[in-house]
């Protein structure tokens, strides 16, 4: 389970607006090893976390280049992945490091989803003339989209704008926010404070129609924001800002040694390059 919600935004009507400003959460297994945030690849220019785990070693779920690229993942809900499918993360480390535009590169994953499980893909691309963000999920459209500017969208672990209760109540808190014109560091502590809401939004039929293979605790579990189950749940809320002059503001609070009650934060700051 995952939540992201973003505003993308790319002529923003002051120089105190931004162009995009994405809130998300990573659900995993609190024992799968990962590396926290920081930047990689050719001359540093990437940050993400990464996945450790055996075969899955360099995949990512959320990451952004000093090139302007981004990329977020998220898995679809389903109780019983095939095993021996290829890593998801993959395709988010991938589009950071290939020179291939984001819709481009959605249509070259969609002609090879079906290797992998059950996934949703942003692609977004932050340059001085033009913003793009683009979406495929391989259980929908075999299409990728290209989304409008200047909207908010939120997306789970089903297909885009799917309206869970979890993705409507954070939806509209995050709309709420967003829209205070607040200094970064309030934003910041706010949109964290949105990633870490743990009341159950249930019943949910919609959420409820994906629940195979899925009991009734683990259904209340992830209709949280933030979720919460033995073992499972919520490690890592990550916020990101890209104002009108490019200026980029990196922040992730990452779960410790599995232990729900220790956290660490850290924030990058950089400007894009032109």
């Amino acid at each position: 389970m995952c939540i992201i919600f973003f505003k993308f935004d790319p002529r923003p009507a002051s120089k105190n607006a931004y162009r995009l400003i994405l809130a998300a959460n990573r659900d995993e297994v609190y024992s799968r090893p990962s590396k926290a945030a920081d930047f990689w690849g050719n001359g540093s220019e990437i940050l993400s976390g990464l996945d450790l785990e055996e075969g899955k070693e360099g995949g990512s779920w959320l990451g952004i280049s000093k090139r302007g690229k981004l990329a977020a993942l998220t898995n679809y809900m389903d109780a019983r992945p095939n095993p021996d499918a290829q890593g998801r993360g993959f395709l988010v480390s991938n589009f950071l490091t290939e020179n291939m535009d984001s819709h481009s590169y959605l249509r070259k994953v969609s002609s090879e989803s079906h290797l992998y499980n059950g996934f949703n893909l942003l692609t977004a691309e932050f340059r001085p003339k033009e913003d793009t963000v683009c979406y495929y999920g391989n259980k929908g459209n075999s299409e990728p989209i290209s989304l409008k500017p200047a909207g908010i969208y939120g997306l789970s672990n089903s297909l885009l704008e799917t309206p869970w209760k979890k993705l409507q109540r954070g939806k509209q808190d995050f709309t709420s926010t967003v829209n205070r014109n607040l200094p970064t560091d309030s934003l910041v502590q706010e949109l964290l404070h949105i990633l870490n809401n743990e009341e159950p939004n249930t019943p949910d039929l919609v959420q409820e129609s994906q629940r195979e293979g899925f009991n009734d605790s683990m259904l209340r579990a992830y209709s949280a924001v933030c979720v919460r189950y033995p073992g499972y749940g919520t490690r890592t809320n990550t916020v990101i800002l890209i104002d009108a002059d490019g200026n980029v503001t990196f922040t992730e609070r990452t779960m410790v040694d599995c232990d729900v009650s220790q956290w660490s934060t850290r924030s990058f700051h950089f400007k894009l390059q032109d």
